[in-house]
């Protein structure tokens, strides 16, 4: 069964977050460009890595069949998982440290940015982006993003994952009409990234399109078994250290059914644990039947000083005759943004005064 095309708007306008182009007119401008460099959001999750895995390896195996040699390179703004390794295999994949120096002789032809389109997302890159954004591409699914990055946009909002249109994409890029006849090479990370932004298919952004596309590439030769093993059966106890820690810092907003935790440098550090180990911490109040929103506060450090980093989650389905919380339009009030049972923002304040503006913020 062909994937279903992503849904593009007529008549879009080049300033506004809105589509400006389909998944096989960035498949032709693709294969037009000698060399492709690929870019996400610093800290990359499944669907970020798995996204732009998968659209560098289809880039690459067309590049040989055509006779050429490989012209796509992944860049990726620390910290990374633990089983990034795993899932970028033998793709030419550079991780930048923080307030390390990007590397200074690449000068690609085309910039293809995957499952973001926002300059705060994008921040250890934005130098080398500023002069190079007429040859930029977006694909991503987010409710918002900086239009000015890139004129050429693909943006499915309805779409659960990043690699539901890059599935698409790579299908033009190999000349298949099905994602079950992907490589198994390209389908596996297509498959990370569709199974963790839908928390292995359970939330609320789960439909007819995901199921489909997850079925199409088991067909194509994912092993999930080993993936789920692979994702989420090798923690370190030091994550559940960590875990314990933002757990027990937990408070109860009665009032707004929310439950807030936090976690500070210093728990990082008695832990022993990585930033990239925080990970499904802010689903865990979910749980709790009156609970209806959940944020987690990490306290982060970089050149420019201490920040928090919010993670916003809610359920879907109203309570005693509230609506559901849109946590994306929470995020909106404060810098951030991104779907409305998962969003996030970075604020450049303290943890309390972080906390005290985002309770302020909550419906």
């Amino acid at each position: 069964m062909p994937i279903p095309p992503s849904p593009i708007k007529e008549n879009a306008v080049l300033d506004q977050w809105t589509s400006t182009t389909t998944a096989s007119e960035i498949a032709d401008w693709i294969a037009a460009q000698p060399s492709i460099l690929l870019l996400t959001h610093t800290k990359p999750d499944g669907d970020a890595l798995g996204s732009t895995i998968a659209l560098a390896q289809a880039i690459n195996i067309m590049s040989s069949t055509s006779g050429a040699t490989s012209k796509a390179e992944c860049w990726y703004a620390a910290p990374m998982p633990s089983w990034a390794k795993t899932i970028i295999a033998n793709t030419k994949a550079r991780t930048i440290e923080t307030d390390q120096p990007l590397p200074g002789a690449f000068d690609p032809a085309g910039i293809l940015i995957a499952d973001t389109g926002s300059w705060n997302q994008l921040a250890p890159f934005a130098e080398f982006l500023k002069p190079r954004l007429d040859r930029t591409t977006i694909i991503d699914h987010h409710l918002q993003g900086d239009a000015e990055i890139a004129s050429r946009r693909l943006l499915d909002t309805t779409a659960a994952a990043a690699v539901q249109p890059a599935a698409e994409i790579c299908c033009h890029l190999l000349g298949v009409d099905s994602p079950s006849k992907l490589p198994t090479d390209i389908a596996t990370p297509l498959y990370v990234g569709l199974a963790t932004d839908t928390g292995w298919f359970k939330h609320s952004n789960v439909d007819g399109r995901v199921m489909r596309l997850a079925g199409q590439l088991l067909d194509a030769g994912v092993n999930h078994t080993a993936l789920y093993a692979m994702l989420y059966q090798r923690d370190r106890t030091a994550r559940f250290k960590l875990m314990a820690r933002a757990l027990e810092s937990m408070e109860v907003i009665k009032e707004k059914n929310a439950a807030i935790m936090t976690v500070t440098l210093q728990d990082f550090k008695d832990t022993k644990a990585g930033p990239g180990e925080t990970g499904g911490f802010v689903d865990l109040p979910q749980s709790v039947a009156a609970i209806r929103v959940v944020a987690l506060l990490t306290e982060q450090h970089d050149s420019d000083g201490t920040f928090t980093k919010v993670s916003l989650r809610s359920k879907p389905d109203e309570w005693e005759g509230q609506p559901a919380v849109d946590v994306n339009a929470v995020c909106n009030t404060l810098g951030g943004g991104g779907h409305a049972r998962a969003a996030g923002v970075k604020i450049r304040k303290p943890l309390d005064e972080a906390k005290a503006m985002l309770i302020a913020a909550l419906p």
